[in-house]
């Protein structure tokens, strides 16, 4: 018979706001919230979506801190509506330092050709701090499991 270990009510609430941070990321990125999006992200938080976007044939720098992250995605995303679904989230916490693996599938759409498309189902791996009152991301590298549809869609402008 497995041995059930006892789960502190604290342990549960860091586990959910774990979650949540990449919840406000998603958020922030699909409503153009970029004060949200912001909430998400350590000062010198990094993101990696390289492996992702060599998958697509395409290249993405490796982006540092907050500032430089939300100028990117606002500028790279701003043709595009976008929907994030996050899923399967698994949380590991060590003190003040955690880890979660999630799926997240990311909807693409032209604003001017909303006909087109362009779906990825992408595995995030994101190292996150606790600062203050909140857990934000520190770290996040995004790799791909499947695509569908037009990757042009990625270079709208």
């Amino acid at each position: 018979m497995p041995t059930i270990i006892p789960v502190s009510s604290q342990h549960s609430a860091d586990k959910l706001a774990v979650v949540e941070a990449l919840y406000r990321f998603a958020a922030g990125i699909d409503r153009r919230n970029w004060d949200l999006l912001a909430t998400s992200l350590a000062e010198d938080a990094v993101s990696d979506f390289r492996p992702a976007a060599a998958k697509a044939g395409f290249d993405y720098p490796v982006i540092e801190g907050r500032t430089n992250i939300i100028a990117a995605l606002s500028g790279s995303l701003a043709q595009l509506d976008t929907s994030h679904s996050v899923s399967n989230p698994l949380v590991t916490i060590d003190g003040d330092m955690a880890r979660l693996d999630a799926l997240v599938e990311a909807q693409h759409v032209p604003v001017k050709d909303p006909a087109r498309h362009y779906l990825m189902k992408n595995r995030y791996d994101v190292e996150l701090a606790r600062q203050a009152d909140r857990w934000v991301i520190t770290r996040n590298t995004v790799d791909n499991i499947w695509r569908d549809g037009d990757v042009t869609v990625m270079s709208v402008v």
